[in-house]
């Protein structure tokens, strides 16, 4: 979810989670959505984007990035809110020297998704600091329904992937203030426009958002006597999303106009230490340690009716401290022990909202010789609810059954729908366990394996209940979440609890022709149960003049949920809109001197959709890329670089499955497998 090609609108399933809207990317580890992984930029929290807890990635210049750290784990006890599934804290390149100027044309062969770059980074050191600036600017046009043979019976126009214009800036600079304090500032501006349209049964939807992604973080690093560090930080971020909309009811001619924004603004501060307490045989054991305050604000503003339609706001106070112990060390030559150590955490929150959530965190890492590396880990993780999930307005819909899967209904028939916030919601709380093995063996420096297994009990999950709008009469896990005998009365309470009405079947309200009422607001309903298996490795051989280079990953993923307290549990992985059970990535690289070619294979396994239990077939693609950079030179052609790469080379087209609305639904996964196609793509970089 939060990609680009996942479609507009959320038409196909999976809940507002896992539709586009800001047009950008998430990370998303162990497939627990957006929401539940923590991103950060050089250690500082970035504005949530949109009106979901999800930070988008795609936002940062990527030639201003050296690395990306992930922690595939629950974090809370370090990190707080969020760090369910894990970490990913994206590391900005510290010294530049020079400009590098460069460009990249792609597009799809089926048609659409024509993208055009370019890119400008520059940066200098002195003695005492340095900085980097970077500047990109892309473009990419659409990918409509008509372009693709399994979406041609779509209503059209419609677009399978949004067009886009985006140009984003980022700025890092490091001073030196004598010899013990460091100044650092990071500063970030991003904006996105973009083109996407779809159809619904009776409506045509037209959208032109746009989205502007900003942050400023400086930050003072204090070096003290006896090793010991402290940091002094503020982040300030903020993420606009002005939603223009225009939706048009075809029955009646009647435009619903949307122009709103959703305004995300976010602020900390936080004082930390960290150096070492007391000796210890193998060591120093060592404590990091921290407080700060945090708050976040959210609002929904109408620019139609000029007001706001909500606000939200919350401040968090923390503190957090993390303990290392190094028991043995190899320079102890213990039998049968190379290396044992042993972690603690513990941090405190303290939500204006809900109250104070306190997660510890337990870690092990034995060696029991050279060649292996045993890890373990318990933890307790929670996410708290976001400022839209708790107070967004809530609406009625009137709607015809077929729009949720309903047959055999009345022609005249309707369904009533409330859909909104809960000012009640409470945090979402985890239990994490994991145990991984590594495998680097002395006497084969090249090759690097490890396996990790992974459990994560997931109780007071925040959902909507009804995540595939379109099933919500036909499949009987929505069951507790739809009244099929709705009174006068409870059609009633649903008018008088909403907002606003909106009718989008051309007639007027009728309670006698109510067929069904159907519940989708948000609460703390589910309990889900994650657990998995990850396989890595990576193996370095000398061919000649030149090294090969074997690399590959693979995942096993099993999650279930329990919507209702006494109901059967449901599978999550494995099923349309969630993520698979099997997924990998295998290949090679060759290189010698400045030449590098690539050759990948993906797979990811089917997925089975509940309605019909027919499985999709599996989605194997294989990209290969051919890079040459010239390296320093004393003539023109020094630090050019050229790259020719070819995404899925065979041009295979997404597993199909049997939708309730061929003519407005994409009959794709559009979740876990992309309607791009093969790509092509052609850069060149020169570097000053």
């Amino acid at each position: 979810g939060q990609n680009p090609g996942v479609l507009s609108g959320n038409l196909a399933g999976a809940g507002n989670a896992n539709q586009n809207l800001t047009g950008g990317s998430s990370l998303n580890l162990r497939g627990l959505g957006a929401d539940a992984t923590l991103t950060l930029l050089n250690g500082r929290r970035m504005a949530y984007g949109g009106f979901t807890q999800a930070v988008d990635i795609s936002a940062i210049p990527v030639e201003a990035v050296e690395r990306i750290e992930i922690v595939p784990d629950g974090a809370s006890a370090i990190y707080g809110s969020d760090a369910v599934g894990g970490v990913g804290n994206v590391i900005l390149k510290r010294d530049f020297q020079g400009v590098t100027v460069g460009t990249r044309f792609g597009r799809a062969t089926q048609g659409g998704l024509t993208s055009r770059e370019y890119n400008i980074t520059a940066g200098t050191t002195w003695r005492s600091g340095g900085l980097i600036a970077t500047y990109m600017d892309s473009s990419v046009d659409p990918i409509y329904s008509s372009q693709r043979s399994y979406t041609e019976q779509l209503v059209d126009p419609a677009t399978l992937y949004p067009g886009s214009d985006l140009h984003s800036g980022l700025l890092s600079v490091h001073q030196s203030l004598g010899d013990v304090v460091e100044l650092r500032l990071d500063a970030l501006r991003t904006t996105r426009s973009q083109r996407h349209m779809y159809n619904y049964v009776g409506t045509s939807t037209r959208a032109t958002p746009d989205t502007t992604t900003s942050l400023v973080s400086p930050n003072l690093e204090f070096w003290l006597p006896n090793d010991w560090s402290l940091s002094l930080g503020a982040t300030f971020g903020r993420s606009e999303h002005q939603e223009h909309r225009l939706q048009t009811v075809i029955a009646s001619g009647t435009a619903i106009v949307t122009d709103a924004c959703y305004c995300n603004e976010s602020s900390s501060y936080e004082l930390g230490a960290e150096g070492p307490l007391f000796p210890l045989p193998a060591g120093d054991a060592r404590l990091a340690a921290g407080v700060g305050y945090r708050e976040n604000t959210f609002r929904d503003v109408d620019r139609v009716a000029v007001t706001n339609t909500f606000r939200g706001h919350e401040g968090v106070r923390f503190g957090y401290a993390e303990f290392n112990l190094p028991l043995i060390s190899p320079d102890q030559a213990v039998h049968g022990i190379q290396r044992l150590d042993v972690t603690a955490a513990v941090r405190g929150e303290d939500y204006s909202s809900f109250g104070r959530v306190t997660t510890p965190k337990l870690g092990v890492l034995y060696s029991p010789n050279p060649d292996l590396t045993l890890k373990a880990s318990w933890g307790k993780s929670f996410k708290a609810p976001t400022l839209f999930e708790r107070n967004y307005a809530q609406n009625a819909y009137l709607f015809f059954p077929s729009s949720f899967g309903g047959a055999g209904y009345p022609a005249d028939a309707s369904v009533l729908v409330l859909d909104g916030g809960n000012r009640n919601l409470q945090p979402e709380r985890a239990t994490t366990r994991s145990v991984s093995l590594a495998l680097h063996p002395e006497a084969w420096p090249e090759l690097e394996a490890e396996l990790s297994w992974f459990h994560i009990d997931y109780r007071d999950r925040v959902i909507q209940p009804i995540a595939n709008a379109s099933q919500a009469l036909s499949n009987t896990i929505y069951a507790p979440f739809v009244d099929a005998s709705p009174t006068p009365r409870a059609q009633a309470d649903v008018l008088a609890s909403a907002a606003r009405f909106y009718n989008f079947i051309g007639a007027p309200y009728d309670p006698s022709k109510v067929a069904a009422i159907i519940y989708t607001q948000y609460a703390n309903t589910a309990r889900q149960r994650i657990h998995g298996v990850d396989l890595s490795g990576s193996y370095r051989v000398v061919l000649g003049q030149g090294s090969l280079t074997l690399r590959g990953s693979a995942s096993w993923l099993d999650s279930t949920q329990q919507t209702v307290p006494g109901t059967p549990a449901f599978a999550l992985s494995g099923t349309l809109f969630n993520p698979p059970k099997v997924s990998s990535r295998a290949g090679a690289v060759w290189q010698r001197g400045g030449l590098s070619a690539s050759l990948f294979a993906n797979y990811r396994s089917g997925v089975t959709n509940r309605v019909d239990h027919v499985k999709s077939a599996s989605f194997t693609t294989f990209d290969a890329a051919l890079r040459y950079a010239t390296g320093e030179r004393d003539d023109a052609r020094s630090g050019v670089e050229f790259a020719l790469t070819l995404e899925n080379a065979f041009d295979r087209n997404p597993p199909l499955y049997q939708v309730a609305s061929p003519l407005y639904v994409a009959p794709y996964d559009s979740t876990n497998y992309a309607a791009i196609g093969r790509f092509v793509s052609l850069s060149v970089s020169k570097h000053w």
